[in-house]
C-alpha cells in the first residue's frame, strides 16, 4: 500500500505503537515512510528513561494508569489500531494493552521478539527470576555481569563474596540497591546495540565469571550471550514471561504486513453501507 495520494477519499487512520525497544522505533519510522499522511503514528513511552531516543512520527510519554484509562484513551483519540511494541518484560502493560483494547474494541497486534536458544558451547541456567538468579551466583563465580535494568538490582545485593559489574542505560540518579557505583559494585553507562568484540571485551576486562540477563531474545542484545560462549561464561537467564494472547508478529515487516491487511480491512468496513 503506498502513501496517501492527491484527492484520496480514505480516512486518515490513527496507529498507536506501545513502544521503548528498538523494534518499535524502527517500526514507527517505516509505518510512517509506508504510509505517509494516510497514517498517524503515535508511540507511546513509559518514561522510565529521561533521554529516550528519537523516534519518528508523534511521541506520548507517561503511563496510562491502567487497562480503563488506557482504553479510554484509544475512544478518546479515536485510535483505529494498537501494536503492543513494548520489552518482552513489560508484562504489566501488555496484559493493561490487551484489555484495553476488548474493551474499546480496538483490534490489536503483538510485535514480539523471537526467543533465544541454546547452541554447541552455551552454558545456560534457567531462573524463574531475579531472586532465583542471585541464590545461583555463589556458585558460579565471584565476578558477576548484572543486564537487567535497575529495577531488578534488590535480591542481588543479599549476594556475598561477589563483585557486580552492571550495565544501564542510562546513569542512576538515585541509590541503587546494590549500593553506590564505584565503592560496592561497577557501572557501565551504555545504550545497545552492542557487537560480540565490544562485549567480549568488556566481560574479559573486568574479569567476568558469570553474565545475569533476562531472556529478552531478538537480535539487538544477542552479542553478550555470543561473547560468553566464546569466554566459556555461564549464562544465568531469568525466565521470559508469558506473552499475552492475540495477534503476533516477529518482526517490524511482518508487523507492517499486518498494518497494511488491518488497514485494508477498516478501510473496506467503512465502505459498506449502513
Amino acid at each position: 500500500m503506498s502513501a496517501t495520494r492527491s484527492g484520496d477519499a480514505r480516512p486518515r487512520r490513527r496507529l498507536l505503537i506501545l513502544g521503548g525497544t528498538g523494534e518499535a522505533a524502527a517500526l514507527a519510522r517505516a509505518a510512517g515512510e509506508r504510509f505517509g499522511a494516510r497514517l498517524r503514528v503515535t508511540t507511546s513511552l513509559a518514561g522510565r528513561t529521561r533521554t529516550p531516543a528519537a523516534v519518528a512520527g508523534e511521541l506520548r510519554i507517561g503511563g496510562f494508569g491502567g487497562a480503563d484509562a488506557l482504553a479510554a484513551y484509544l475512544r478518546d483519540e479515536r485510535i483505529d489500531l494498537v501494536i503492543d511494541a513494548t520489552h518482552p518484560f513489560a508484562a504489566r502493560i501488555s496484559a493493561a494493552a490487551r484489555a484495553a483494547c476488548v474493551q474499546a474494541g480496538v483490534r490489536r497486534l503483538v510485535l514480539a521478539r523471537p526467543a533465544w536458544h541454546a547452541g554447541p558451547g552455551d552454558r545456560w541456567i534457567e531462573a524463574a527470576d531475579a531472586e532465583s538468579a542471585a541464590k545461583l551466583l555463589p556458585s558460579l563465580g565471584r565476578r558477576a555481569f548484572l543486564t537487567i535494568g535497575r529495577r531488578d538490582l534488590a535480591p542481588f545485593a543479599r549476594v556475598t563474596g561477589c563483585r557486580f559489574l552492571v550495565r544501564l542505560v542510562e546513569a542512576p540518579k538515585e541509590t541503587l540497591a546494590l549500593g553506590e557505583p564505584g565503592r560496592d559494585f561497577d557501572l557501565v553507562v551504555a545504550r545497545g546495540p552492542f557487537s560480540r568484540e565490544n562485549e567480549r571485551n568488556l566481560m574479559a576486562r573486568h574479569g567476568i565469571e558469570v553474565l545475569v540477563a533476562k531472556a529478552s531474545g531478538g537480535a539487538a542484545t544477542e552479542a553478550k550471550l555470543v561473547a560468553a560462549r566464546e569466554l566459556g561464561i555461564p549464562v544465568v537467564l531469568l525466565r521470559r514471561p508469558r506473552q499475552e494472547p492475540g495477534e503476533t508478529a516477529e518482526s517490524p515487516e511482518k508487523a507492517l504486513a499486518w498494518l497494511d491487511r488491518a488497514l485494508a480491512a477498516l478501510d473496506g468496513a467503512s465502505a459498506v453501507p449502513t
